[in-house]
């Protein structure tokens, strides 16, 4: 496997005061022909995230069609669990309507943030996206106590399945954190199971960090694209039959950092799609997003 980078697609101009920095966790939607709309999370002058989208050709992807004018969904009420900021996790079909799922970023003090899991829904194409609840669907509990991080989650014979960030302890400092990929279903995409089923574990001693998954289900078995991060975040690739035992296979993840520019230092929270017969990855460069988000091809053998 091997990515060829087609280039650093957007970041924002902060002429918004909402959408003053970050193009994070770029997530894309099919809207017709050519043009998919990238969902991201952006930041304001106090660091809350919003999400964002920008419309795009993928026949001309660095020139934006349009970007909106207003955030998708917006930080939550004070004191809420997303109080702090949204981050996208993915969206999903689930009939006419449309379900975003998203971490809420809420701040604590005697650890940097304690995360869960929200979700906002549209009727139909054109609609606003609206929070189910004022809390989180998926919370804290004595499974995920600590925080909770990105969800994927894809619907397969009626059942819902998500992959989710975790963490399994703090420490005095954030490096000393342990956070890795879990797994979970659920029957109506609100109420879910979890099981403590760990997908994702670290490979490493200096990883401490590993997050963002993006699962798709092909004809022979299952693949996700993560990112872990030791020193700083790169991009993983795991395999598995039934998307629930998975092994690690980095080194055919086929895409790393440049040499040089905006995608130097890190590459981070990918979002692979197919498109008339190929297959498309976004991902977000330095700065955990704060160079914005590229777009990179799979080469065909």
């Amino acid at each position: 496997m091997k990515w060829r980078k087609l280039g650093q697609i957007h970041m924002p101009d902060g002429s918004r005061p909402w959408m003053l920095s970050h193009a994070a966790n770029p997530v894309a939607e099919a809207i017709g022909g050519d043009e998919f709309r990238i969902y991201f999370s952006t930041r304001d002058a106090r660091n809350r995230s919003s999400i964002a989208y920008v419309d795009l050709d993928l026949n001309a992807p660095s020139k934006a069609v349009r970007v909106s004018e207003q955030p998708v969904l917006s930080p939550g009420d004070l004191a809420m669990f997303d109080d702090a900021g949204v981050s996208i996790g993915c969206i999903l079909p689930v009939g006419g309507k449309r379900y975003l799922y998203y971490m809420g970023w809420h701040l604590t003090v005697s650890v940097p943030w304690q995360n869960s899991l929200g979700l906002a829904v549209s009727e139909g194409p054109g609609q606003p996206f609206r929070r189910v609840s004022r809390f989180p669907i998926v919370p804290l509990n004595e499974v995920d106590p600590y925080t909770i991080s990105y969800p994927w989650v894809i619907r397969e014979s009626g059942k819902f399945r998500m992959w989710y960030g975790s963490n399994t302890q703090w420490g005095p400092e954030k490096k000393d954190m342990r956070h890795l990929i879990k797994y979970a279903e659920s029957s109506d995409g609100i109420h879910w199971q979890r099981e403590n089923v760990i997908a994702i574990d670290f490979a490493a001693p200096d990883e401490y960090a590993i997050c963002k998954p993006c699962v798709i289900g092909d004809p022979d078995g299952y693949r996700m694209w993560f990112c872990a991060r030791g020193p700083s975040y790169r991009i993983r690739y795991a395999e598995s039959p039934d998307g629930i035992a998975w092994t690690r296979m980095d080194r055919d993840a086929g895409i790393d950092v440049s040499r040089e520019g905006w995608d130097s230092e890190m590459i981070e929270y990918p979002c692979v799609f197919d498109h008339r017969g190929e297959r498309f990855m976004l991902y977000a460069g330095n700065g955990f997003g704060r160079t914005g988000f590229g777009l990179a091809i799979l080469e065909r053998n």
